[in-house]
């Protein structure tokens, strides 16, 4: 079971969340603007919030923005638009993920859950080694990546894509398959997410940028020969 706080100002779509969140045995906390989920945060504690961008008093953007100074919380972002500035933004407050209305609300659950059990994860026995080429260094154990030795602020997404690709380096890796495993989730809907996380990640790494590889009508590829 997941507290889950849901964050919009249209009371039907609270409603129809929070009744397939509570089917599914979640404990659900409602709130209808920025301002009254950012005092939730502070004074409760949630596994995930599923917020929307337009709200009055404070909007979703400027919301996440605040939560994020004093809490890492999972953040899924509702939004009636579906344009890559609106999603670039969210990212890179360090969202989790980015859905449009009209959504399923199955599907919001099944990338509720995804994301709590990637969040959930153990940290792999295995995975204490430290992987350099050229100006890139990367800490698998400590989630640390720096390039010409600074140390990178990723967002919790960027993180995941880039050690994925990391750990698959040399090999090609299709849409669907870094979808599928960065994400946790059957994709649904077009593949512009992705695109744009690896933008993010590419302008995060810099001089580093050239080892992600795009692969024309696949996917990418993190190619150590570069």
């Amino acid at each position: 079971m997941y507290k889950i706080l849901i964050v919009d100002d249209e009371e039907m779509i609270r409603k129809i969340v929070a009744k397939y969140a509570a089917f599914e045995g979640h404990e659900v906390t409602e709130a209808s603007d920025g301002m009254q989920a950012i005092e939730l945060c502070r004074s409760g504690s949630f596994d995930i919030v599923i917020i929307d961008i337009m709200m009055p008093e404070l909007d979703g953007f400027s919301a996440c923005r605040e939560i994020r100074k004093f809490s890492s919380v999972p953040i899924i972002m509702l939004s009636a638009r579906g344009e890559e500035y609106d999603k670039i933004n969210g990212f890179e407050l360090g969202i989790d993920d980015y859905v449009v209305k009209p959504f399923s609300p199955k599907e919001l659950m099944l990338r509720v859950d995804a994301i709590m059990k990637r969040s959930r994860r153990a940290p792999e026995e295995n995975s204490n080694e430290v992987f350099r080429i050229g100006c890139l260094e990367a800490d698998v154990t400590a989630r640390v990546v720096r390039v010409n030795g600074e140390a990178l602020d990723l967002s919790p997404k960027e993180y995941d894509l880039f050690f994925y690709m990391l750990k698959n380096k040399n090999v090609a890796l299709t849409r669907e398959r870094l979808i599928s495993e960065v994400w946790g989730y059957d994709y649904f809907g077009d593949d512009r997410t992705l695109d744009t996380h690896v933008k993010l990640l590419r302008r995060s790494l810099g001089d580093a940028a050239k080892y992600i590889v795009t692969l024309r009508g696949v996917g990418y590829r993190f190619d150590t020969s570069r």
